[in-house]
């Protein structure tokens, strides 16, 4: 029992340091042999103490969820939707108090709002916000979540109120090894914890962000500060955007800094969240039937819109995989005019019951292309949507494979070969500077050019028959493609359109294998030994290597002259640094920045943590910059950073 209880308190301590200090003290495998210990001690006593780590993966599936009565009401918050009401919400304030009180900022994170109940130091229980008075008891889910601690230091009673989310990085992670993949990771939270097996939840590997108390004994909190301190010391991971301003316009700059900042996070955002910082305050000002007069929610503009589909065709890709685009009625969505977005696959059509004529949801993200995340309404002139019974592009016969169509004719559908092409000579890949889509295009129509590997048999002459060439062009082209032979492994295994395999995991895997012949002689256990490398990434691997027609492809490459050069750097100001970009760059994207990095030494990194060396900071550089800072990370600007790449 001694040891148990020291495995608990050592794997807890771990467990903060991993996800709430973002600052491992121990590898993955010395944490699993300790953690492998506790199981088995847990296993021959027969019993597992509630603060055990081991209940994070899950135990046997309820039957329904029980109603929870929340102690104190959980309110939601009034909105404001554009900076005006947030100037009413400052007045109201002067009005009631005579001048504007300190305001606190943070994000408003947009998942699953969960109350957790702890008494004497243990996690008693947990629940969803429901109607605000009652929710559901999720506290076998919840025990899941590794972020959310399994015991605290306070020994009082105490609820905790945050956001069940999923990070983006672990749900992009889950779908690149998941045979039937999330769309959506506000839902997806939502559903995992909702979910009536705790075994299913503990396999999303959702976080818990903690940004307020409830109800409470034997502790007081004066201020919204103070409530924060306290989550934090008690080893709860908290959101790291904190500001308190005490006027209108400090509020506006802050707020608009957030929403710049916005599809930075690793998580989803909808808006930031005022609060008056005082909590002597907060009980004078009181509450309507709904809100607190003293907090405010800024929705940030939507990534929403509904508008009416008014068809769908279906585009040939790369992998002969006929893929669903929505035509829609024009409508504006984050400063962009959208008329189309991506529909997934035919299963996602009917699963989400969408048809053309009705009015549909449209979600954009970042700068992707919108997708269709459900119906809004239906209308009498609604019709469903018919899969492809021939190939739109070639008419060859269609073969329906899981959830998706695909065209039989791999070798002459046009869009296909031409997105082929247009990937190989992509800058990312091999780099083939003036081989555009369009000129893909004309490769193939003009000169049969049906396959990467025949790029490399074009001539001058070849390219004068094309309309819009002229010398210059065509000479420009052919030394591109000359040069395009001296390449990188990573680039090539990017180029050749390994399925699911980007530039990273292209890089990983010329890291880990060295050469091409080892990478197509590799088995799914070495494969898998990458970091980040699923069986599924594996078996795709070990399948495009398999197949006749891509290894004659790659013959054909390598006898047409493409070579790899050295990719490693023995020297450079950043060589055995890790580096982390933040903000907008002035005179690089963030890809040519990326790219100096390695070509002096370094390597990248997306997030702030004890092991980075380096961080570039660039404008509206936000919540990294400031973690760099609390780390002690050296920081350096844009000037400062291609002053140093020059130099070298």
């Amino acid at each position: 029992m001694d040891r148990m209880l020291e495995l608990i308190k050592i794997l807890n301590k771990y467990s903060y340091d991993y996800y709430v200090l973002d600052s491992p003290t121990v590898s993955d495998a010395e944490y699993d042999v300790l953690y492998d210990e506790l199981k088995k001690l847990e296993e021959d006593l027969g019993m597992i103490l509630p603060d055990s780590p081991t209940h994070r993966i899950g135990g046997e599936t309820l039957a329904s969820f029980s109603e929870y009565k929340h102690k104190e009401k959980l309110y939601s918050l009034d909105k404001a939707k554009n900076i005006q009401e947030v100037e009413d919400f400052f007045h109201r304030l002067i009005k009631e108090n005579g001048i504007i009180p300190e305001i606190t900022i943070e994000h408003k994170f947009d998942g699953l709002t969960l109350s957790i109940t702890y008494d004497k130091g243990i996690i008693k229980s947990a629940a969803t916000r429901g109607d605000g008075v009652t929710g559901e008891d999720v506290t076998s889910q919840v025990k899941t979540i590794r972020s959310v601690p399994s015991s605290i230091p306070f020994k009082g009673y105490i609820e905790v109120q945050g956001e069940g989310i999923w990070m983006l990085s672990s749900f992009d992670e889950y779908n690149r090894n998941a045979e039937v993949q999330m769309k959506n990771p506000r839902n997806a939270a939502a559903g995992a914890i909702r979910n009536l097996d705790p075994k299913e939840t503990a396999k999303r590997k959702l976080d818990f962000f903690a940004y307020n108390i409830g109800y409470h004994e034997g502790i007081e909190f004066p201020s919204q500060k103070s409530m924060r301190d306290f989550l934090f010391e008690n080893g709860f991971l908290i959101g790291k955007e904190f500001n308190i301003v005490n006027d209108i316009e400090g509020a506006e700059l802050v707020l608009n800094r957030i929403e710049q900042e916005r599809n930075e996070q690793d998580f989803l955002i909808d808006g930031a969240v005022l609060k008056v910082n005082d909590v002597i305050l907060r009980n004078h000002l009181g509450y309507t039937e709904k809100f607190p007069k003293w907090a405010l929610a800024y929705k940030f503009k939507p990534i929403e819109v509904s508008t009416i589909l008014k068809d769908v065709i279906w585009q040939v890709s790369r992998t002969s995989k006929l893929n669903p685009l929505a035509i829609l009625e024009p409508v504006e969505l984050m400063g962009v005019t959208i008329k189309r977005a991506t529909l997934n696959n035919y299963d996602d059509i009917l699963k989400k019951g969408v048809k053309i004529g009705s009015k549909v949801l449209v979600r954009r993200s970042n700068d992707v292309i919108p997708e269709i995340m459900g119906v809004y309404e239906h209308s009498a002139d609604s019709k469903d949507i018919i899969p492809p019974q021939i190939c739109p592009a070639c008419g060859s016969k269609v073969r329906k494979e899981g959830a998706f169509y695909y065209c039989e004719n791999t070798d002459g559908c046009a869009p296909k070969i031409i997105s082929v092409i247009d990937h190989f000579a992509e800058k990312g890949a091999m780099d083939i500077e003036g081989l555009s889509e369009k000129t893909a295009e004309q490769l193939y129509n003009v000169l049969k050019i049906d396959s990467p590997d025949k790029l490399y048999e074009i001539n001058y002459d070849d390219l004068l028959k094309i309309e819009g060439f002229k010398d210059k062009k065509a000479r420009n082209l052919i030394d591109s493609i000359n040069k395009s032979k001296s390449t990188t492994l990573p680039r090539f295994l990017y180029a050749i359109g390994i399925p699911n395999i980007g530039k990273k995991a292209a890089r990983q895997l010329a890291d880990k294998f060295k050469t091409l012949e080892k990478i197509q002689q590799a088995n799914k256990e070495e494969i898998t030994q990458i970091e980040e490398f699923g069986e599924i990434m594996a078996d795709n691997i070990i399948e495009f290597f398999g197949q006749k027609n891509n290894n004659l492809l790659i013959d054909g490459l390598l006898n047409h002259g493409i070579t790899f050069k050295e990719e490693s750097v023995s020297s450079g100001p950043l060589l055995g640094k890790t580096v982390v970009l933040t903000g907008s760059l002035a005179s690089l994207t963030r890809g040519q920045a990326q790219e100096l990095i390695i070509a002096n030494g370094g390597m990248i990194s997306d997030s702030i943590s004890k092991k980075i060396n380096l961080v570039v900071a660039g404008e509206a550089a936000g919540s990294k910059l400031e973690k760099a800072k609390a780390l002690g990370i050296q920081i350096i600007d844009e000037e400062s950073f291609l002053k140093l790449i020059s130099e070298n």
